[in-house]
């Protein structure tokens, strides 16, 4: 009985451990259908769970975009976020690369509000202003 449960137990663990980013692509992912290479991905919506981040509109981002303001629509709207292999994302708070800044790698960032921004703050909903490159 106490082997059974530990089996099962064990299974659920990587159940769920399998699904901890189980939508957000990984960032050797972030290629469009004509090969081309994506930077990053920004996501409107994110989840209170794991697997239902990164979802959404999305913002494509070409390597070497510079967005000193946000595309019409996405101003303050990114909640999830998807760094390409190789490419660093560069993000402000506030419109014309102004306010608080920060870098994310090569990555999945599938809730944006667990990043912390200040001392108060996080970058959920928080993006006006954008710089990513690829190497």
């Amino acid at each position: 009985m106490a082997s059974a449960l530990l089996v099962t137990l064990v299974a659920a663990v990587a159940v769920l451990a399998a699904g901890v980013e189980a939508q957000c692509p990984k960032p050797s992912d972030l290629r469009p259908l004509n090969g081309t290479r994506v930077c990053a991905q920004l996501y409107a919506d994110n989840s209170p769970y794991y697997d239902q981040c990164c979802a959404g509109a999305v913002l494509v981002v070409p390597p070497n975009s510079d967005a000193p303001y946000m595309p019409r629509g996405w101003s303050a709207r990114a909640s999830s976020l998807v760094v390409g292999t190789r490419c660093e994302l560069t993000v402000w708070s506030r419109r014309g690369k102004k306010g608080d800044s920060r870098k994310f790698g090569a990555g999945a960032v599938p809730r944006l509000q667990e990043v912390r921004r200040g001392l108060f703050g996080d970058w959920n909903d928080a993006i006006r202003g954008y710089y990513c490159t690829c190497k």
